[in-house]
């Protein structure tokens, strides 16, 4: 119980500003852009370019990241299996909205197109 305590807590204070230049290296190794992340990033958050900016310059932590983020309702429709663990099964709130950021990180890595990312119906 308390590893996955502290697996939570880890996510709840790591900096968003630290991961962000991860996620972009990973996507841009991949042939996809800043623009494509930052779209994925706005669908799931509501942060346009300026408030990622912003996130990062105060180096807000994951916590602080998604308590001011407005989750797309769609959200819930990214599943499957990231690090080992069902997205869909994550109990933690703020872990899941974690996983949910790096599951949709990993799609447009992935070469997934951006309507299927974005959860938009065919």
């Amino acid at each position: 119980m308390s590893v996955v305590n502290n697996h939570d807590e880890r996510f709840a204070k790591m900096s968003f500003a630290t991961v962000y230049p991860l996620y972009l290296a990973k996507v841009e190794r991949k042939g996809r852009t800043e623009v494509e992340l930052l779209q994925v990033i706005e669908w799931l958050t509501g942060f346009n370019e300026k408030d990622v900016g912003e996130l990062i310059a105060s180096n807000a932590n994951f916590e602080s990241f998604f308590h001011k983020a407005t989750l797309n309702p769609n959200a819930s429709l990214i599943t499957g299996l990231i690090c080992g663990y069902r997205v869909e099964d994550i109990e933690n709130p703020l872990t899941q909205q974690v996983r949910y950021l790096d599951k949709i990180v990993d799609e447009l890595a992935k070469g997934k197109s951006l309507d299927k990312i974005l959860r938009k119906s065919a």
